[in-house]
């Protein structure tokens, strides 16, 4: 039970990435690339190779690392979850078991 709710919780974060991580993820990562080239190239950056290839490779992983944090979540939340529901189903198959008097 608790691996098949995991994985429904990572789903889950899959979907909540497309929908609400994507984009502000793509937007942080180029703002932290533009400000990383303008300290190697100067203020204001010029469209050359080299700080285009900086912010691309920001902006990829900031659209990662939200991917990552929402996968993450949705898998926690998804193990916390199966893990309480498994503790109720036991706990409630334990009381069942020792309320029936002519089982030993």
């Amino acid at each position: 039970m608790k691996s098949k709710v995991m994985y429904v919780g990572a789903g889950a974060g899959l979907v909540a990435f497309a929908i609400y991580g994507l984009l502000p993820g793509s937007f942080l990562g180029g703002i932290m690339g533009l400000n990383i080239a303008g300290f190697f190239f100067g203020q204001p950056v010029e469209s050359e190779i080299l700080p285009r290839l900086i912010v691309a490779v920001s902006m990829m992983a900031g659209v990662m690392v939200a991917g990552l944090m929402f996968l993450a979540g949705g898998l926690t939340a998804g193990w916390l979850i199966g893990s309480i529901t498994d503790t109720f189903f036991r706990i409630q198959k334990k009381a069942a078991h020792k309320e029936r008097p002519g089982d030993l």
